[in-house]
Parts: structure tokens; sequence; C-alpha cells
């Protein structure tokens, strides 16, 4: 059972009178625990690909499926429950909250859209900040933490839930080449003990190295004939 599978996906944008189409009747596969990346130069449509997947903006037309749930057809509120359950999110610019501890950002989506109660959000939360080496840091707030520190607590913040899917857009962006490095070796390492999905959205030649299935996109279309699956 594949974890995503578009049919010719669309997505316009209107700008003033003109229809701007960002990408052009696209399909693919992805299969469950991939690593995945869309390649491509600035504006060929890898993020708004990633922006459909993430629930976070509508095809024009086309169908999307993603974890077995047509997410052309949700709602707004529908679209936020969808990403709060299933899909974790990773930004270059790490995305944590000022005011809130490492342990507190990694919390915050179990305490907004899981409800978890108190000592099991506690006992997940402790095992991400393990599994990334971050224990010894969880009470610093990210002003007090290095870049790749702060996208280590990402990495945990986007997985506390359980997601089965992570979109990764340009998550190395900002990091030193060792630094990305490392954090591309955790988000492996992540996906082989979780079995989690990572899609990048990426222009770094080491993610491009890493990831097992490449899609590369230019004026939104796929310029490469992209495998349906991976061995």
């Amino acid at each position: 059972m594949s974890l995503i599978h578009a049919q010719n996906l669309a997505k316009s944008y209107r700008v003033g009178d003109l229809e701007v189409p960002a990408l052009k009747g696209i399909d693919f596969v992805i299969e469950p625990s991939s690593f995945v990346a869309f390649v491509g130069p600035s504006g060929s449509g890898k993020s708004t690909l990633l922006n459909l997947v993430g629930c976070l903006d509508h095809p024009t037309s086309g169908k999307l499926t993603v974890l077995d749930t047509d997410v052309a057809a949700l709602n707004r509120s529908a679209s936020a429950e969808f990403r709060g359950r299933h899909i974790g999110f990773i930004f270059q610019d790490f995305n944590l909250i000022p005011v809130l501890t490492a342990y507190e950002n990694i919390e915050y989506p179990l305490v907004m859209v899981q409800n978890w109660p108190a000592a099991q959000r506690h006992d997940r939360v402790m095992s991400l900040l393990d599994a990334v080496g971050m224990a010894d840091q969880a009470g610093k707030r990210p002003d007090q933490l290095s870049g790749g520190q702060k996208q280590r607590v990402a990495v945990a913040r986007a997985l506390v839930a359980n997601s089965k899917l992570v979109l990764a857009d340009e998550p190395t962006a900002n990091l030193d080449h060792d630094t990305a490095y490392r954090i591309i070796e955790l988000m492996r390492k992540m996906r082989d003990e979780f079995g989690t999905t990572f899609v990048f959205s990426t222009h770094d030649a080491k993610i491009m190295r890493e990831a097992e299935v490449t899609f590369t996109l230019e004026d939104g279309r796929f310029i490469t004939n992209p495998p349906s699956h991976h061995d």
C-alpha cells in the first residue's frame, strides 16, 4: 500500500488576472518508510508540492491520496486535524517557539492537537529527546542552542506524535556542512527506527546523495522518470 499517490496533480495561482501554473499534471507514488527528495531550482514547484502533500494547500486539479485519505477533498479544519494527527514538519529556520524550552517545543503538538495525558506526554518527549541526543538540553530555550541542536529539537518535534510522514523543507539550509550531515544521518536513523517516511524539498547535494528516491522538478513537471518504489 503506497503512502502517497498523486495522479495528474496540478496547482495554479492567480496573480492579478493571470493564472500561473506551479505544477502541471504530475504523477508519483511514495512508499512507506522511504527517504525521498523533491529537487529542482527555485520556482520549479517543489515547495508547492510539499505544501500540497502536507495539506497546507489544495490542488487545483488531479487526485492526491496521503495515508489512504483523499486530502484534496478535505476542508480547512479537516486539513488542519489531518496534519496534526499524521504529518510532522521540519523547516529550514527551525520554527521553534522562542519562549518554550526544547522539552516544551517537542511536547507542544501533543498538547495542542493530540491531547495526550501528562505522564504519557512526558515519557514520549523524553524518549524523543534521548533519541536525538538532546536529553541533557531539555530545559534550554532555542536562543541557548546551536543551529544543529535546534534542528535536532525540530526533528524530535516532527516525530513526537508518531507521525508516519515527515516533510522537511530545506532542513539543512542554515547548517554548516558537518552539522548538516549529522542531521541527515539522524533523520535516516529515525526512519530506520520508527518506519517514518521523510520527504525533502531541497537544493542540497548532500540530501540528494542520501535520498533513496529523487524526483527532479523543472517548471512544474518531473524531468526524470521517477521510480514508483525503492528496493
